[in-house]
């Protein structure tokens, strides 16, 4: 496990150019004219976040996924970038407000021509935040976070609220981290891969689940409702592959383990 601390940032002594925001200016962002170059396909896209690198499978998925992909697109939020460094991958873009990246960590990044785009300090959005938007304004789809998950409960959880953004909302977004991997789903019915005896936890978000079905869960949903609250969808095991949950109404957090939790 690989945990970042911040450090002190020194970036007004660099001596590169980094793309500068000013507050109320850094909507420009998700104008997708800006670079038509990456907002006119759809890129398999690695973030990394700056929490703790918890590797396993889901993991090692999500990055192989990435070099089948040929044209993947990686961003890092901030010190997101020391994680992708150390599995080997540079990042094509480093976008937050830099407070957890010194000039020397930067200055290599430059140097390989990583666009570096930074934010103020005193800004509404997380770093993550901004980087799963831009994400989104450069053609990202689907999009794996790596490292959303940390021993901070406070950013954790608002890195999973982020899943929830309207703009999000037609994207196959996802946080990575060991053997798990957490979506939203939205009404409707949806698909899981995996195998059997994977685990596979249902979490109402925000409020009641209503008319769930499910197929080939070991504890299957007829109809039901699940309330926000209560902890009975968690934990349940996928029996036989191809499961499919379908529900009316709501907004469900799906998290799937390879292997029993």
């Amino acid at each position: 496990m690989f945990v970042v601390q911040p450090i002190i940032s020194r970036l007004d002594a660099a001596p590169f150019p980094l793309v500068q925001h000013t507050p109320g200016k850094a909507d420009f962002l998700f104008d997708s004219t800006r670079d038509p170059n990456f907002a006119s396909v759809s890129r398999y896209t690695l973030i990394f976040a700056n929490g703790s690198l918890e590797d396993g499978p889901a993991v090692q998925q999500a990055i192989a996924a990435l070099h089948t992909a040929g044209n993947g697109l990686i961003i890092a939020a901030d010190g997101g970038a020391r994680h992708a460094l150390r599995l080997g991958l540079t990042p094509h873009i480093v976008i937050g407000d830099f407070d957890s990246l010194d000039a020397a960590e930067i200055a290599p990044l430059h140097a390989a021509g990583v666009e570096l785009i930074r934010h103020p300090a005193h800004k509404n959005e997380t770093d993550l935040e901004l980087a799963l938007l831009l994400a989104v304004s450069r053609g990202a789809s689907p999009i794996h976070v790596i490292g959303g998950v940390g021993d901070r409960l406070d950013q954790t959880l608002a890195n999973v609220y982020l899943l929830a953004l309207p703009t999000l909302s037609e994207h196959e977004v996802r946080l990575v981290s060991g053997a798990q991997t957490t979506w939203l789903a939205y009404p409707g019915e949806t698909l899981i891969r995996g195998d059997a005896g994977d685990t596979l936890s249902l979490i109402p978000l925000g409020g009641p689940v209503e008319g769930i079905t499910t197929t080939h869960l070991e504890y299957p949903l007829r109809g039901e409702t699940l309330s926000f609250g209560p902890a009975r969808g968690i934990s349940n095991v996928i029996s036989q592959p191809g499961v499919s949950i379908h529900f009316e109404h709501g907004q469900m957090l799906l998290i799937h383990t390879v292997g029993r939790a």
